[in-house]
C-alpha cells in the first residue's frame, strides 16, 4: 500500500512538520517531489487511516497548563455518544474518548484528560463536565499528572 516516497513522507513527517511558514514546500525540496505532491500523498494516507491526523501537539506545562488530570466517567451506554462529543468540544478538554468496562473493577467508559493553570481550575473544569454529564453519569475518578512523559507513536525507521 506504501510506496518508497510514500514512505520517505513518513520518516520525513513522523517527528513533526518542519517549522517554516512553508512546511509542504520545505518536505517537498527535501523529497525532490512538488508541494502539491506532497499535500496529495498526506490526504490520502490520512483517508486511508495509514496516518491518523495532521496538527499541533502543544506542550501543555510550558504553556502554564501544570495541572492535569485524566478523568474517568461511567456514563450510561445509551447517551455516552452524544455526551462524549460535548465533553470533547470543551474549550479545557485535550482528549476525550469511549473506552470498554472492564467490570467488576473498572466501570468507566469515558475518558477526558483535562487541563488548567492550577488545581482549582482544573477542579473548576472537572465539576462543570460533571454537571454537564449529570444524571447519564454513575461515578468517576481522577488521575492527576504526576510528570510529564514523552509521548510517541510508531516510528519508521526509513
Amino acid at each position: 500500500m506504501l510506496d518508497a516516497l510514500d514512505r520517505r513522507l513518513i520518516v520525513a513527517t513522523q517527528a513533526g512538520l518542519p517549522l517554516v511558514p512553508r512546511p509542504y514546500e520545505a518536505l517537498a525540496q527535501q523529497l525532490g517531489v512538488s508541494a502539491g505532491e506532497v499535500q496529495t500523498r498526506l490526504a490520502r494516507m490520512l483517508e486511508a487511516g495509514i496516518i491518523r491526523r495532521i496538527g499541533a501537539v502543544p506542550n501543555h506545562y510550558a504553556l502554564g497548563y501544570r495541572h492535569n488530570g485524566m478523568t474517568v466517567w461511567d456514563v450510561d451506554d445509551e447517551r455516552i455518544d452524544a455526551l462524549g462529543q460535548q465533553v470533547g468540544a470543551l474549550p479545557f478538554v485535550t482528549h476525550c474518548y469511549r473506552r470498554p468496562r472492564h467490570l467488576p473493577d473498572w466501570p468507566y467508559n469515558l475518558f477526558a484528560m483535562v487541563h488548567g493553570r492550577d488545581r482549582g481550575e482544573t477542579e473548576a473544569a472537572i465539576s462543570e463536565i460533571a454537571q454537564l454529564l449529570g444524571p447519564a453519569c454513575r461515578a468517576y475518578e481522577v488521575l492527576y499528572s504526576s510528570r510529564i512523559l514523552k509521548k510517541s507513536g510508531l516510528r519508521l525507521t526509513g
